[in-house]
C-alpha cells in the first residue's frame, strides 16, 4: 500500500449508535495501523440525525446534518479542498436525507475526486426512487463494494451493473483468540451457566420473541440455560415508539416465567465490553425474521470469535454459515430454535466442530485483510481516475433550475400559534385583528406535507397536526362543509367558506391522503375527505372544480378502488372539458373569458386528469391551455413571468392589468408546467419552470425579489410603484410550496 494514500470516509460514526458507525470506525482505524499506524491516512465526513450532533473524536473533519442539502453541498466542496486522496461512501438508504436518501447526490455530484461505494443494503426489490438513487450512485462511483456473495449478484442482475465494477470484500470482524467460554464467565460470573447470546440495536423483527418462547422447553432440560439480550433499543425506534418492543418481551419473559434465564442489557457496549460478551457465550443465536437481510456485522462477529452459531435463513446467514460453520433453522419457529438449542448443548463435539469451523472461516474476514482489500482498490480507482465533463458538470437537463435556498420555516412559524396560521403580517409581524382563514391553513399544511416528504423532520410534525386541528375544527357537520374565516378570538365569521376555499381545502387533504405516513393524520385526512366530497360536487367555480379533480386524484392514487370517489373525479373532469371546449377559440385558448388568480391550477386539473384516467381529450385540450397561458405570461424580452395583476385582472378583448401581481400565481404555474413536462417529455418545460420560480427571486417586473432571506418570509406582491413589503401567510407559503416543488423536480430530475 502506498504509505501516502489518505481517505475520507462518508458515514454515520461514533459515539453514535448506528451499526454503520461503528463499522467505519473499525475500518479507519484498521486503515491506519496498515499505514504503519499513520492516524492522518484517514478521516471522516460524519451525517449528523439529530440538531445538536454528536462528540465526535478528532477523526471527524466535517459534520453534514442529513436533512440540509446545503451541508451535503459544502461538504463536497471541502473535500475537494482536503488532503485526501480518496472518498469512501458507506451507503445506507436510512442514512442521508431525501427520498431513498437522494440527497448525498448533491454531495456526489460536485466532488472532483474518485469515489468509492461500499453498499450496506442492496435490494431485490427495489422502488423507483431506491432504485434510480442507487443507479446515480453508481454513476458517481469508480468502483462498489459489496460484503455478500448474494449482493454482488443482485447488483448483475436487477441493477444491471456490470461485474468488473464490483468488489466483494466481506465484513470486517474483531481478530480473537479461540478461547475456552470459561475465562469471561468468571468475569461476568456466570461461571456455572450455560450461556445464549444475541446482541445489537434491538427493534422489532429481531425475532428475539421467537428465542424467548424457545427456552420454555429448553429449561426442562437445562434449567442453568442463561439468555443474554444485549443492546440498547435502536434511537429512531426509541423515538417513535418508545420502549414499547423491550416492554414486550419483558412482559413475555413473565409471562413464561423465565425471570431467572433471560437477561436484558440495555446499553450500547463499547467494543471491547462486546467482545467479552461474545468470547464468553456458548452459543450466539441469530433469529431474525427478514429473509433479505443482505449483511449482518453481529453475526460476522460471532462467526469470526468461533461461536457455535443458530440463526434463521436470511440470506447472509445461507451464505457465510454453509459448510457446518451454523445451524439455520426456520423463521419464527420457537420449536425448531428449541430443539437446535438443545441439540447443541447435549453434544459439545457438534458445538466445538461449529466452533472450529466459524473460527477458521473468519480469519479471512477479519479487519487487518479488509483494509488490504480497500487499500488495494483505493490506489486502483486514484491510478485509474480522469475528471470527465460527468463528474464536474450536472447533466443538461437541470441547467435551467436556479440555484435554491435552503428551506427556512422560520416565518411561516413566527405567523403560526397555537390556533393556526395568521393570515396577514404587519411587514414581518403576525396581525392578530386580521385572524385566521382556512385557504391559509390549508396552504401551510400542504407546505408541511411537502417538507415531511422531502427531510422527513419530526420537527415538522407539530405544525402539520395544528394544520389539520384547525381544518377539523372548521368542518360543518351540518352543511357538510368547512367554514372559512375564523376571528382571532376564535369565532368563526360564517357557516361555510367558499367554494375555492372548499376546494382547495380538499385538494390537500386528498395530498395528505395520497402521502401521509402518520396513520392516524391519515385516518383524519380520509374521514375529512369522505365526508365533504359529496357536497362539493355541484360546485360551479372551475377553481374549486379543478382543486376537487386534484385532491380526488391524489386520493385514488392511494386507494384506487374508491368507486364514489371516481364517479365524482371523472364527472367533475367532464364539466371542465366541456368548459373548455365552449369557451375556446384561436387567439383565447381558455375555460372562461377572463384570467384571475390561480389560473394555472385549470391546466393542471386537466392534464392529471388525463393521466391519471389515460384520456388523451383531457391530455392535449390541458397541454394546449397551458402553452397558451405561458405565452401570455412570458416577457420575452426580459426572459421573465409577468403575471396577471389584480387590479382589473385580464378580460378578453382587453390589456391584462400589470399590478397588482400575487406570490400565489407561482406554485400553480410551477405544476402546471411540470405536468406539461411529464406529458410531453420536452425538457423546454424545465426552462420554463426555472424562469417561473425565479419571479421571487427578482426576476420580475421590478427586478426585486419577493423573498426575504433573513426572516424566511415573502413579500406580499409588486405594486405598480414599491414592493408590498408585509410578509402575510398566503404569500409566504406560496413561496415555501413553490421552493419544496422546485426541490422534488430538481430530485427527479436528478436521479431518473
Amino acid at each position: 500500500m502506498n504509505k501516502n494514500l489518505g481517505v475520507s470516509f462518508i458515514s454515520s460514526y461514533v459515539p453514535r449508535q448506528c451499526g454503520i458507525a461503528t463499522f467505519t470506525n473499525d475500518l479507519s482505524n484498521a486503515f491506519n495501523n496498515l499505514s504503519n499506524g499513520n492516524e492522518l491516512a484517514s478521516s471522516v465526513t460524519a451525517l449528523n440525525d439529530i440538531s445538536e450532533g454528536y462528540k465526535y473524536p478528532k477523526e471527524v473533519k466535517f459534520e453534514i446534518k442529513d436533512k440540509s442539502i446545503n451541508d451535503f453541498k459544502e461538504a463536497a466542496y471541502y473535500l475537494n479542498l482536503s488532503d485526501k486522496d480518496i472518498i469512501n461512501l458507506q451507503h445506507e438508504f436510512g442514512l442521508y436525507g431525501g427520498e431513498a436518501g437522494s440527497h448525498i447526490l448533491y454531495l456526489l455530484e460536485n466532488l472532483k475526486k474518485p469515489v468509492v461505494t461500499t453498499f450496506h443494503t442492496v435490494l431485490e426489490n427495489p422502488n423507483d426512487d431506491q432504485q434510480k438513487v442507487i443507479e446515480e450512485i453508481t454513476r458517481y462511483s469508480s468502483y462498489l463494494i459489496v460484503q455478500s456473495k448474494k449482493s454482488f449478484k443482485i447488483l448483475e442482475d436487477v441493477y444491471k451493473i456490470k461485474k468488473n465494477k464490483i468488489f466483494h470484500i466481506p465484513h470486517g470482524a474483531h481478530d480473537v483468540p479461540f478461547l475456552d467460554t470459561t475465562y469471561y464467565k468468571e468475569k461476568f460470573q456466570l461461571t456455572e451457566k450455560k450461556v445464549l447470546l444475541t446482541f445489537g440495536l434491538l427493534s422489532a423483527g429481531k425475532g428475539i420473541e421467537d428465542v424467548i418462547n424457545s427456552l420454555v422447553n429448553v429449561v426442562k432440560d437445562y434449567p442453568d440455560v442463561v439468555y443474554i439480550v444485549l443492546g440498547a433499543t435502536h434511537p429512531h425506534v426509541r423515538k417513535q415508539y418508545g420502549e414499547s418492543y423491550r416492554n414486550s418481551l419483558e412482559n413475555l419473559v413473565k409471562k413464561n416465567q423465565l425471570e431467572n434465564n433471560v437477561i436484558f442489557i440495555n446499553r450500547f457496549v463499547n467494543t471491547e465490553e462486546l467482545l467479552e460478551f461474545i468470547l464468553m457465550s456458548d452459543i450466539y443465536v441469530s433469529p431474525y425474521h427478514n429473509r433479505e437481510q443482505i449483511v449482518s456485522g453481529t453475526l460476522t462477529y460471532a462467526l469470526a470469535s468461533g461461536k457455535a452459531i443458530i440463526s434463521t435463513p436470511y440470506w447472509y446467514a445461507e451464505e457465510i454459515l454453509k459448510e457446518e460453520r451454523g445451524l439455520l433453522v426456520p423463521f419464527k419457529d420457537p420449536d425448531a430454535i428449541s430443539s437446535a438449542i438443545s441439540d447443541l448443548l447435549g453434544d459439545e463435539n457438534k458445538r466445538n466442530r461449529l466452533r472450529r469451523n466459524a473460527y477458521e472461516a473468519g480469519r479471512k474476514m477479519v479487519w487487518p485483510e479488509a483494509a488490504k482489500s480497500y487499500a488495494e482498490i483505493f490506489q486502483r480507482s486514484i491510478d485509474e481516475f480522469k475528471l470527465t465533463t460527468s463528474q464536474l458538470v450536472a447533466s443538461p437537463k437541470y441547467k435551467y433550475i436556479p440555484s435554491l435556498p435552503e428551506v427556512n420555516l422560520s416565518h411561516l412559524k413566527t405567523m403560526t400559534d397555537s390556533t393556526g396560521i395568521i393570515q396577514h403580517a404587519v411587514f414581518s409581524t403576525p396581525n392578530r385583528s386580521e385572524g385566521y382563514c382556512i385557504d391559509d391553513n390549508s396552504r401551510a399544511l400542504l407546505a408541511c406535507i411537502m417538507n415531511k416528504y422531502l427531510f422527513h423532520d419530526p420537527q415538522i410534525d407539530s405544525l402539520l397536526t395544528t394544520y389539520l386541528t384547525f381544518i377539523l375544527h372548521a368542518y360543518n357537520k351540518e352543511t357538510g362543509l368547512f367554514m372559512n374565516f375564523m376571528s382571532y378570538q376564535r369565532n368563526w365569521l360564517e357557516e361555510s367558506g367558499s367554494e375555492d376555499s372548499n376546494g382547495r381545502t380538499l385538494f390537500v387533504l386528498g395530498y395528505y391522503v395520497k402521502n401521509a405516513v402518520n396513520h392516524s393524520h391519515l385516518a383524519l385526512s380520509k374521514m375529512l375527505f369522505d365526508q365533504t366530497i359529496k357536497s362539493m360536487e355541484k360546485f360551479t367555480s372551475l377553481r374549486s372544480i379543478s382543486y376537487l379533480i386534484m385532491g380526488c386524484i391524489f386520493y385514488l392514487q392511494r386507494f384506487s378502488g374508491a368507486r364514489e370517489v371516481k364517479r365524482i373525479c371523472r364527472k367533475l373532469l367532464e364539466r371542465l372539458y366541456d368548459k373548455y371546449c365552449s369557451e375556446r377559440d384561436e387567439n383565447w385558448k381558455w375555460f372562461e373569458k377572463f384570467l384571475t388568480y390561480d389560473n394555472a391550477r385549470l391546466s393542471q386539473a386537466l392534464m392529471m386528469g388525463g393521466i391519471y384516467f389515460k384520456n388523451t381529450n383531457y391530455l392535449t385540450t390541458g397541454l394546449e391551455s397551458i402553452v397558451w397561458l405561458f405565452g401570455e405570461l412570458y416577457d420575452r424580452d426580459r426572459n421573465s413571468i409577468s403575471l396577471i395583476g389584480n387590479d382589473g385582472w385580464y378580460n378578453k378583448g382587453t390589456e391584462k392589468a400589470r399590478f397588482d401581481q400575487q406570490p400565489i400565481e407561482i406554485p400553480a404555474l410551477i405544476d402546471a408546467c411540470y405536468q406539461a413536462y411529464l406529458i410531453s417529455e420536452d425538457k423546454e418545460w424545465i426552462n420554463k419552470i426555472g424562469i417561473t420560480f425565479s419571479w421571487f427571486l427578482g426576476n420580475n417586473d421590478r427586478q426585486e425579489p419577493l423573498y426575504d432571506f433573513i426572516s424566511g418570509g415573502c413579500f406580499d406582491g409588486l405594486t405598480s410603484t414599491i414592493t408590498n413589503q408585509n410578509q402575510g401567510a398566503e404569500s409566504t407559503i406560496s413561496w415555501l410550496v413553490s421552493l419544496h416543488r422546485m426541490y422534488r423536480i430538481r430530485q427527479e430530475l436528478q436521479v431518473e
